[in-house]
């Protein structure tokens, strides 16, 4: 009696196996990847979190190291911890100072620099070995001369932007077709149309490279000089679940500058895709 309806569920499922086998193929399945780079994606950062949940709740001593379940349901009692909501705007508002004051100055240096050959030749040795010095060897010296307030953090944080911006400036304005800016100069273009018509277009992907650059490096200044000294702020939170060993708050914490830099990151891609669009039209 129930021989025939067997069958005919295994021979149900042999169709549909059959059906969606081909669409399993290891070719399709890369030709689906390569077309949707976000699917890829994706999936990366979920195998990333599944192995850091199996290694929390198996491997690892759950002192050290919380499963990134228990960190992002335990994301509200970080919030609720005494003084966490304030540190968090002070340490986005140095992060807003530093990142405004290294855009500006890169930008103004990088043109300077890479528009005069005299210039570039002078001080572009001089601006590489600054970039290549770990300045985390002189943050002593900005906490003695700015103090350990705020002023200390934003100052070493554009120390750490302002570079990638000016190397990158610098290419992109080196990139410039000459003929370009002789055409431009010949029909009696003024010093800000030259830049806007013709320098800033040309420099955009170049620039806003930097900028990404300079961002991640306004961020590590900031942090690194927050845990070094500071009374407020995210670093001093960092030191403190570390000493209580706290790892679900030091993680959720993490998690929570890691949603900053994405959002500060997504904001400057928006900003390029703007001023970029002609590229495209």
């Amino acid at each position: 009696m129930n021989r025939p309806g067997g069958y005919e569920r295994v021979s149900l499922a042999g169709m549909l196996f059959q059906a969606v086998r081909p669409h399993l193929s290891p070719r399709r399945i890369k030709a689906m990847l390569l077309r949707r780079p976000a699917v890829a994606r994706v999936l990366v950062v979920l195998a990333l979190l599944l192995f850091w949940e199996v290694s929390a709740r198996w491997w690892v001593d759950p002192i050290f190291l919380s499963p990134p379940s228990k960190v992002f349901a335990a994301l509200d009692t970080v919030f609720e911890t005494r003084g966490v909501p304030a540190a968090l705007r002070i340490t986005f508002w140095e992060l807003a100072v530093a990142f405004s004051m290294s855009v500006v100055i890169g930008l103004v240096v990088g043109l300077a620099v890479g528009l005069s050959k005299f210039s570039h030749r002078s001080f572009m040795p001089i601006i590489l070995l600054l970039y290549g010095t770990p300045q985390v060897t002189i943050l002593p010296l900005f906490i003695l001369y700015f103090g350990i307030g705020p002023a200390s953090k934003i100052a070493f944080g554009v120390s750490h932007g302002i570079f990638p911006i000016i190397v990158t400036t610098v290419a992109g304005v080196q990139n410039i077709k000459p003929i370009l800016m002789t055409a431009a100069r010949s029909m009696g273009a003024s010093h800000w149309q030259l830049f806007r018509w013709v320098i800033f277009p040309h420099m955009i992907p170049s620039f806003f490279a930097g900028m990404r650059l300079g961002m991640t490096g306004v961020l590590l200044g900031v942090l690194l000089a927050e845990l070094y000294v500071s009374t407020a702020g995210i670093g001093y939170f960092t030191t403190m679940f570390t000493q209580n060993f706290d790892p679900t708050k030091l993680l959720g914490l993490i998690t929570i500058l890691a949603a900053m830099a994405i959002i500060l990151n997504e904001i400057v891609r928006r900003a390029e895709v703007h001023f970029g669009r002609w590229r495209t039209d």
